[in-house]
């Protein structure tokens, strides 16, 4: 079975870089053996999306924001692994 894929897509114009990079470190860290890739692809006008096998997870445009780490690591094990503890990014 083919592993999970995160695609983070960010705007290179508003040097969203650097946050892309952060958050992908933060998912290998936290899901090194369940994802298969965590892919940064540059884009503009502002995005930053993050998406899984393709299914959109979070948008920063209909937020109004930016994911916070636990937040995305939450949906994505939610779909990939519900079994898995997360330590402090489960406790509120």
């Amino acid at each position: 079975m083919k592993k999970p894929r995160v695609e983070i897509e960010y705007c290179s114009q508003c040097r969203f870089i650097l946050r892309a990079s952060w958050m992908a470190q933060e998912l290998l860290m936290t899901f090194g053996e369940e994802l298969g890739a965590v892919c940064l692809v540059p884009g503009s006008g502002g995005v930053f999306e993050v998406r899984l096998n393709g299914e959109l997870i979070f948008a920063r445009r209909e937020a109004g924001r930016f994911p916070e780490s636990k937040e995305l690591k939450q949906r994505i094990r939610d779909r990939i692994a519900p079994e898995m503890d997360l330590g402090h990014s489960d406790r509120k």
